[in-house]
């Protein structure tokens, strides 16, 4: 026989089941169960069993186990759980990747029918084509002012109507009409709204981040960083080499407007005092010299064919022998 708890037993278990998680768990991730059918929860515990759990429950009761244990425990870092917990939302603690967790989540989600009272959280857009209703039908399309036409004895819509849009409340008429048509615009599952990550707490759009976009957002903080350190002259790594160059230029600018000399700068000084070097040191080669440069190829054959001449006199043969 099957023994019934009581409520106050029910609260003392399930406090108990909630801190052993908030122990053993370092990451959190914060879901809206709204629309959220028995079945397809169960399907989602099932896709994530191994190395995650989902606790559902009262976000007051929740949050009494969660100041009770942080008492307790002295952890003051499951307090930022606190103000995570509104609406409709669920649990899920994870040993997993983040990532990993959140994408397997995502997986389960079901179609669903529009319902009258429901907030549309897309726009519908009933697309044209035959519907495949009788004429006697047309009443619903033209209180939505949808154009129509008979084709072959039925309905058919002539262009895309926007039915619904996102936001709005669902009506009688759509909620019939999307039902006649077999039409189900609506997908309910865990969305993942937020991300508690051993005392960080962060959107789930950080989990989406690749390593390029970590390298670029990178990039442009220590650019933020190095300008802000070029203009107030507060030496920094990434600042360094842009103050050794703009010292470099003003003791440049310092040697070339007095007498004052040093090594790197006298190249310059030179370049200065004679401007016709720097048409010398840019000039390309001249097409004349480097035809000039091509005749002295010739004495060179007529030398490899003299050597042939005095083997023949050496043998003792003449040329009319």
């Amino acid at each position: 026989m099957v023994v019934k708890l009581s409520k106050a037993e029910k609260k003392v278990r399930y406090d108990k089941k909630l801190c052993s998680l908030l122990d053993e768990y370092g990451k959190v991730l914060i879901a809206a169960a709204d629309n959220v059918g028995s079945n397809q929860l169960q399907s989602i515990r099932r896709g994530l069993r191994g190395d995650s759990v989902i606790l559902m429950g009262k976000n007051t009761l929740i949050r009494r186990c969660i100041r009770f244990h942080t008492e307790k425990t002295g952890n003051k870092d499951f307090l930022n759980l606190l103000p995570l917990l509104v609406g409709n939302v669920g649990l899920i603690f994870t040993k997993g990747d983040l990532k990993e967790v959140s994408e397997e989540v995502a997986k389960y989600k079901v179609g669903a029918p529009a319902r009258v009272g429901l907030i549309a959280p897309i726009d519908v857009i009933v697309p044209p084509g035959n519907t495949g209703l009788d004429p006697s039908q047309t009443s619903f399309f033209q209180v939505l002012n949808i154009p129509t036409k008979i084709n072959k004895g039925t309905v058919e819509i002539i262009t895309p109507v926007e039915l619904i849009k996102k936001g709005d409340k669902v009506g009688s008429s759509e909620a019939a009409l999307l039902s006649k048509l077999g039409i189900r615009p609506f997908s309910y599952g865990l969305i993942i709204l937020t991300v508690y990550e051993n005392g960080s707490v962060y959107t789930p759009e950080v989990l989406d981040l690749t390593e390029e976009d970590l390298a670029e957002k990178f990039a442009a903080g220590l650019s933020v960083v190095t300008s802000i350190a070029l203009a107030i002259s507060y030496p920094t790594i990434a600042a360094a080499p842009h103050m050794f160059i703009n010292a470099y230029k003003n003791l440049l600018a310092v040697a070339i407007a007095t007498e004052y000399s040093f090594p790197h700068a006298e190249k310059v000084k030179e370049y200065l005092k004679d401007p016709s070097k720097f048409a010398v040191a840019s000039a390309p080669p001249d097409a004349a010299d480097v035809v000039a440069e091509k005749p002295p190829a010739a004495p060179a054959e007529e030398e490899k064919e003299e050597p042939a001449e005095e083997s023949d006199e050496d043998m003792g043969f003449g040329l009319f022998d």
